[in-house]
């Protein structure tokens, strides 16, 4: 037996030889990563392996064709991409066919279309929510605009849900819809009219508007918006168009029947231009805005108040034609992945706590994209 040990180490040798020469062995895939590239025509959705290193990787055929068109320009909005409850499929807006698509997600990333894309209910989709079965898409354009449900099952067909339409005035352009952890409250932005829209959800998926509501924001253009993933009862906006660097993040305390309060001394400065998107780390600790203008990330801690302290803000290491948008942090809460739409890429940022630092490089999507939506698995 002598000789095959001989022969065996022989072999290892060898092999870690080749591995030294060639570097380290490629990191392992953590998950995956999904943009809604709202391509003109054919509107497609561009798929990555997420690597445990936090670099991306094409998945074979990316991107795939969603079936419907997207606009090819530039859309400003949070949520345009979702995964389902269940982790099964996505819902990707398609803003230039007025319709939704679903894809199955297969286990080695790739995509397949689920029959048709169906009407979005009104004009120019823009935000998706997802709870459960349950859906509501917030459309932004004059004629249609309106938040609109619909029901999901197993097999991911797309249903509409009667008498569940709620209509928006001309010009509100809603930039988010989106659902508490609990499925219990609906909120959305209207960000040119500066409105905040809360409902309570009823056990038949309809809303019912809380008295008041829409809410005045506090500040102009609110924009990306967040429940805090730890308590139900709260939500974060940011306020995107006070202009400088006057931006701010309100936290707001919400009733059963979704009325709004402020908590603390609301809203809470941001100290750079144009916060919009806004993403919440799973431990309910730390917010992060994107601050499209600077372009810089903004960092807070939350308190179990839900009230905000800022810690700082991370810059772009290549500031130039950047234009950051939608921003999701990895299932771990080890990355943040940010859409880059001005540079038609995704840049990657390494978390620890509220501390980020960028990745060196970035990743391209496909040409002609106009990116707006983002899913990390």
């Amino acid at each position: 037996m002598k000789p095959l040990f001989r022969t065996i180490g022989a072999l290892l040798a060898v092999v870690g030889a080749a591995v030294a020469s060639s570097g380290a062995l490629a990191a392992p895939t953590a998950g995956h990563v999904y943009v809604n590239d709202n391509t003109a025509g054919t509107n497609t959705v561009a798929a990555f392996d997420r690597n445990a290193d936090g670099t991306l990787t094409e998945v074979a055929g990316s991107p795939f064709a969603t079936g419907g068109a997207g606009t090819g320009n530039g859309i400003g909005s949070q949520g345009a991409l979702q995964r389902t409850s269940d982790g099964r499929y996505l819902l990707a807006v398609d803003a230039g066919s007025n319709q939704i698509s679903v894809l199955k997600i297969k286990p080695d990333g790739s995509l397949q279309t689920v029959g048709r894309p169906i009407s979005s209910g009104g004009v120019e989709p823009v935000s998706i929510a997802v709870h459960g079965d349950l859906v509501y898409v917030a459309n932004a354009g004059d004629g249609g605009s309106n938040y609109t449900g619909f029901t999901i099952n197993a097999g991911g067909d797309l249903r509409p849900l009667a008498d569940s339409t709620f209509a928006l005035p001309d010009g509100s352009q809603p930039g988010d819809v989106l659902f508490n952890s609990t499925g219990t409250i609906l909120a959305g932005t209207r960000v040119n009219t500066s409105l905040i829209d809360s409902f309570a959800v009823g056990r038949d998926g309809r809303l019912t508007a809380a008295a008041g509501s829409p809410f005045p924001a506090q500040g102009i253009g609110p924009f990306g918006s967040e429940f805090r993933p730890t308590d139900a009862s709260q939500l974060f906006v940011s306020n995107a168009h006070n202009g400088g660097n006057a931006g701010t993040v309100s936290a707001f305390s919400v009733a059963a029947d979704g009325a709004l309060s402020s908590i603390g001394t609301s809203p809470y400065p941001d100290l750079q231009p144009a916060p919009c998107w806004v993403e919440i780390s799973g431990d309910g600790n730390y917010l992060f805005a994107v601050n499209t203008a600077g372009p810089s990330i903004s960092s807070y801690s939350i308190a179990a108040t839900g009230a905000l302290t800022l810690l700082g803000s991370t810059p772009f290491a290549s500031p130039a034609g950047v234009g950051p948008e939608d921003a999701r942090l990895s299932p771990d809460g080890q990355n943040l992945f940010v859409v880059d739409t001005a540079a038609d890429a995704l840049s990657g940022f390494a978390v620890s706590g509220g501390d980020l630092a960028e990745l060196p490089s970035r990743t391209p999507l496909p040409a002609g994209a106009a990116p707006f939506g983002i899913v990390v698995t």
